[in-house]
């Protein structure tokens, strides 16, 4: 009888020890397996690693291509009727009649015929309302019964460095890339890039955001967008060079639709005009007798802007500015050439009135100088 309790006793201690043995595994799987960490001891019990499992669950951003995928048109160029280049664009608003569409300037400089082409392949002849070379915008319309879909427009002052960036746009070959998207983060704001324009003497700074998503040769006017799909910038240019990779500028969406509007408008862009042609001084210091005494003083500094030329009766006219001088500081910032003097006065407000400091036979000047606008003054 004593035997049989034992055995008994036995059986029910094996059964208890498994259920425990199963309630320990469980609250295992329970804490560490479910909770996503798996933990390694050694043989003295002691735990030597924890790794946290994680399952990749980012599905892309799909949902957020296709809210913008179709109001992107590829931008083809012509001169005399002979294919000259090609770009993006982006459909940003509409009226009653007609789909405006946003594009770089320098996509559609120096053509007289304008095509787009849409998400459906349907190819329509395409209207320049305008363009502006400084904010490198131009304003396209077509029908408003061809567009297919209307971008919506967010905010780049929203936009944190390391926020999702997506580009859509026909790089390379539009025939055979058309609508190609590529993703990245931002990479910076408020970056000052130095622009060429169609002389030397024409380059400009704009100020602009930075990603490293691809941005291609094509590329140029399509829209960059945030991770719901809202463009906030335009796309425009990229540094290009065998130690660079992944640095692609675009023009903040608010500047961008700021200078569209006024273009569209048909006031186009104001800004301040002082009625001077200029040059970096640098490279004009031996194109006059003044300039040769300077080229040989070696004290003389070779940096700032030399005024050319001056209009009768202009701003600069009127502040005393003269032929020959160096134009040194705008408001109290020191310039070092033409492509910066630009970018400091432009930050002004026409009927302003602000200082530019001169150089004059060896001594300095600070001139009052009233802005006027460039509309009508054209340089």
């Amino acid at each position: 009888m004593e035997k049989k309790k034992d055995r008994e006793g036995f059986v029910l201690g094996v059964i208890v020890t498994l259920i425990i043995c199963l309630l320990a595994f469980l609250v295992y799987r329970r804490y560490y397996m479910q909770n996503d960490y798996i933990v390694t001891t050694n043989s003295n019990g002691e735990t030597t690693k924890v790794e946290k499992s994680v399952t990749i669950t980012d599905t892309g951003i799909a949902d957020a291509v296709e809210k913008v995928y179709d109001s992107v048109v590829v931008v083809e160029t012509f001169v005399n009727d002979k294919a000259y280049a090609s770009g993006t664009g982006f459909v940003f608003k509409t009226n009653d009649k007609l789909g405006y569409i946003i594009t770089n300037h320098h996509v559609i400089a120096n053509a007289n015929k304008y095509k787009v082409i849409f998400t459906n392949n349907k190819t329509v002849e395409a209207t320049l309302v305008g363009s502006d070379e400084y904010s490198d915008i131009a304003v396209l319309t077509v029908n408003k019964s061809d567009v297919i879909s209307v971008s919506e427009i967010g905010s780049s002052s929203k936009m944190r460095v390391g926020d999702t960036t997506f580009a859509v746009g026909a790089p390379i070959d539009s025939s055979v890339y058309s609508w190609t998207v590529t993703r990245g983060i931002l990479s910076g704001k408020n970056r000052l890039v130095e622009v060429s324009g169609t002389n030397r003497n024409n380059s400009f700074i704009m100020e602009v955001l930075q990603t490293d998503a691809a941005i291609n040769s094509g590329n140029s006017g399509g829209p960059l967008c945030n991770a719901n799909g809202e463009v906030i910038g335009v796309t425009n240019m990229k540094l290009a060079s065998s130690q660079i990779e992944g640095m692609g500028f675009a023009i903040p969406i608010e500047d961008a639709t700021s200078y569209a509007e006024s273009i569209i408008s048909g006031k186009g862009v104001e800004r301040p005009y002082l009625g001077v042609s200029l040059s970096d001084y640098s490279t004009t210091t031996s194109n006059s007798s003044s300039g040769i005494w300077r080229f040989f003083n070696l004290e003389t500094i070779e940096t700032g802007v030399y005024v050319q030329t001056v209009e009768k009766d202009g701003a600069a006219d009127k502040a005393g500015i003269k032929v020959g001088d160096n134009i040194k500081k705008v408001n109290g910032v020191e310039v070092s050439d033409t492509s910066h003097f630009k970018y400091e006065l432009y930050k002004y407000e026409i009927g302003q009135t602000i200082s530019i400091t001169i150089e004059r036979d060896g001594a300095t000047k600070d001139l009052s100088v009233t802005l006027q606008s460039n509309l009508g003054n054209k340089k």
